[in-house]
């Protein structure tokens, strides 16, 4: 990187730059891109949006469609990238990655999507509750992707499945609004320009990220590799400001930004000179995506202090070659460990996150590694030698290595050996030096092991759900005391990010993709082993064998085997007869919020779900929104989360075989978790005792369709659209940061 010193000249060209690319930029006029917005993105969005129609930026539908999936486990060769914004530029570049227009083009007058709605007009759903199994709905269908030759023969064989694909039909007004749009030419209009405070915050910290010094450069690579994947905002500005993207660029500061798209973050950036820029984000808000992350004053400050007042010395910037890239653990070896992990401590939960919502998170065998439920904590920071935490982590980077995502399918399986020697080797090393620390450092195995959030950071008490093939987590201790929980230290806090985040290539091959998902597994033993040693050591193995019944003992020699083996006893004096709950218990009262005061507040009715535990749960979907109107008619927002049991998570393939339905439950929450609902109910506060008593007692398949048909709006309910709207706008009003537009390809037809 070259130093860029923000003078007041460097300042001009910078806002003279900015205020040109708003004039340029294009986006949906405003009337059009709310409809567009509520009725399109909601099902094209992302990574996984149908026929790689993505509809959440204007140049998206510019650049048309694709028939490759994205999203493809089977593969063989990885396959090309598709960003929009990063992998190609115009509408040409576009067409040399095959893919096709959807609005007319050349000498073709065919509007794909105008015929597509207009097929919805001339062809509505049928009137009947659940829609025909001419309809597919699963996540992995054959996508029909009509080029616009192909548009007739398409319309004659599936004259129901016109736009919005299995929902109802778009208003008069709304439909009105984007056929003369797209009749019109489509065209996009400018963005508002910037504000003289927003241009002085990005020249403030593109200049902060571009400083010259080795620990200014080690700094920002640092950052840049963790929150590449999140959205940046000004907190201090004005909430319209809007997000940015933090990336890597050819041009410094004061010019356009020309992005280094690489596959991954740490992938080498060229031989020439670069920069970390601010880029507007170009996108609309989509929740399964969406992950905030503050920027102001303070942060620069905590920054400056973790990484460039902190007394070490970088000798010289480490390489990009790919075996050193993708291990953290040798390319910041001279970094502060401390230093580190209180980066990442500070906003653990967006940390998590980037697993959770992530390009990993699609797809039940991605996720199938992690329980449905489960608690996170973190250990302490300060409990720890910085100094000998860092020699210790230096001394192992050999057995810390991380999958490299060039391996085809036998090399994984290979590759996946040689892991496994390596995580057992390190877990026998940690056990080791914590039994030095144990007799040096009058180290104990006590409360004070947990990062207690120096008292007031909320982001010490995590809550993960899964929901099949995607997951959420959350701040606080959410739920019944779940089965597992896991404690995370420095370590394996930065190998999830750099195998899950930093290191998942989504246009990977099956080998990467596989690699991924079993090196996962040693991640989620090693938290669990951490958590395990805060409990008694004569009820360790007993609890252990009941979260891996049937699996396999070379399995179990992860969690408390004989070479990984903790046998310290814990300092924690237990009361009761039940020390993985009561242990629980006092940690939700010790770490900040953890009480969760903001989803465990549910209305009383409610009461009785969050405590049972049972087969009839097994017939609920994987996450619901609930719509209780009040008696003036105020709306009330819940959602009932399904929690499935099973004997183990230690097993790739067959996880319906290791399902157990009589330990499924649910956990009821005030407001929303999950970007994908599976179901809406609506219903009168007076009907919600009946409506709990209803789920309470279902015992079959017909059971739950007479559920959806007393209080359930399915996908042919004409009033879809407008509860649709309802549940965005109330995400909108009560956490605007946050919100996001959920994502309705989930969306059942029971």
């Amino acid at each position: 990187m070259r130093n860029f010193s923000c003078t007041a000249l460097a300042a001009f060209i910078l806002t003279l730059y900015i205020q040109a690319q708003a004039k340029a930029a294009e986006d949906y006029p405003a009337a059009v891109k709310a409809v567009v917005e509520q009725r399109c993105m909601v099902c094209h969005g992302c990574y996984d949006a149908p026929c790689q129609l993505k509809l959440d930026a204007w140049a998206g539908l510019q650049r048309g469609a694709n028939k490759t999936k994205v999203y493809d486990g089977t593969r063989l060769l990885t396959a090309n990238l598709t960003r929009l914004f990063e992998d190609a530029q115009t509408t040409e570049q576009w067409r040399d990655k095959d893919f096709y227009p959807v609005l007319p083009e050349g000498e073709s007058d065919i509007n794909v999507i105008s015929g597509m709605l207009q097929l919805k007009r001339d062809h509505p759903l049928p009137r009947t509750e659940q829609l025909p199994d001419s309809f597919d709905f699963n996540l992995d269908r054959d996508q029909q992707c009509p080029q616009p030759d192909e548009f007739d023969r398409f319309a004659q064989d599936f004259p129901l499945w016109g736009m919005p694909y299995g929902f109802p039909g778009l208003q008069q007004e709304e439909h009105d609004t984007l056929t003369d749009w797209l009749n019109g030419g489509a065209q996009g209009v400018a963005t508002a320009a910037p504000s003289a405070k927003l241009l002085d915050a990005v020249a403030r910290w593109e200049s902060f990220l571009n400083g010259p010094s080795l620990k200014q450069q080690l700094m920002s690579r640092y950052i840049y590799e963790h929150l590449f994947i999140g959205n940046l905002y000004f907190s201090e500005l004005p909430a319209n400001t809007g997000y940015f993207k933090l990336v890597r660029s050819r041009t410094p500061p004061g010019q356009p930004v020309d992005i280094i798209a690489t596959r991954r973050p740490y992938d080498s950036p060229g031989k020439g000179p670069f920069f970390y820029r601010l880029s507007p984000m170009k996108f609309s808000v989509l929740d399964k995506r969406h992950m905030p992350y503050a920027i102001n004053e303070a942060r620069m400050r905590r920054w400056q202090s973790l990484f460039i007042d902190a007394p070490y010395t970088v000798s010289e910037l480490p390489s990009y070659k790919t075996n050193i890239a993708s291990n953290p653990f040798v390319v910041f070896r001279e970094m502060p460990v401390k230093s580190r992990y209180r980066f990442m401590l500070d906003e653990a939960q967006f940390t998590i996150m980037g697993y959770i919502k992530g390009p990993v998170c699609r797809g039940q065998v991605a996720l199938n590694v992690i329980n449905d439920h489960f608690w996170v904590m973190f250990t302490d920071p300060d409990n720890v030698d910085p100094d000998h935490d860092a020699n210790f982590l230096a001394a192992k980077s050999d057995k810390l290595r991380l999958p490299s995502g060039k391996s085809n399918l036998l090399i994984s399986l290979v590759e996946w050996k040689t892991f496994s020697r390596d995580q057992l080797d390190f877990l026998e090393a940690k056990a080791d030096f914590i039994d030095q620390r144990l007799a040096t450092d009058d180290l104990r195995i006590d409360m004070d092991i947990i990062w207690d959030g120096e008292g007031h950071n909320d982001n010490a008490a995590l809550t993960v759900f899964r929901h099949l093939d995607s997951a959420t987590v959350v701040k606080g201790f959410v739920g019944q005391q779940p089965k597992t929980a896991w404690v995370i230290d420095y370590s394996l806090l930065e190998r999830i990010h750099y195998l899950l985040v930093a290191g998942f290539d989504v246009y990977g091959n099956v080998g990467h993709q596989l690699e991924t998902r079993l090196y996962m597994d040693f991640l989620r033993m090693e938290g669990e082993q951490n958590f395990l040693m805060l409990l008694p050591r004569d009820q360790r193995v007993a609890l252990r064998d009941f979260w891996y019944r049937g699996a396999s003992e070379d399995t179990k020699n992860y969690v408390l085997g004989d070479s990984a083996a903790f046998d310290r006893e814990t300092d924690i004096v237990f009361t009761t007869d039940d020390p993985k709950g009561e242990l629980l218990h006092r940690l939700q009262d010790r770490l900040p919020r953890a009480d969760a005061a903001r989803y465990n507040k549910v209305h009383s009715a409610f009461d009785r779900l969050n405590t049972l535990t049972g087969k009839p749960f097994s017939l609920m979907p994987e996450v619901s929104f609930v719509d209780v109107l009040d008696g003036r008619g105020e709306h009330q927002i819940f959602t009932i989360v399904h929690n499935s049991g099973h004997s183990n998570n230690a097993q790739i393939f067959n996880e319906d075989e290791r399902r157990i339905p009589e330990e499924d439950y649910l956990t009821v929450v005030r407001g929303f978790i999950g970007s994908y609902p599976n179901i809406f109910f609506q219903l009168p506060e007076r009907d919600l005792p009946a409506f709990v008593k209803t789920i309470e007692g279902m015992r079959s398949e017909q059971d739950y369709a007479r559920l959806v048909s007393s209080y359930g709006v399915r996908r042919t309910a004409p009033w879809f659209w407008k509860l649709s709207d309802t549940f965005h706008q109330h995400y909108r009003d009560n956490h605007p940061i946050e919100a996001g537009l959920f994502d309705l390809n989930r969306y059942e037809n029971r």
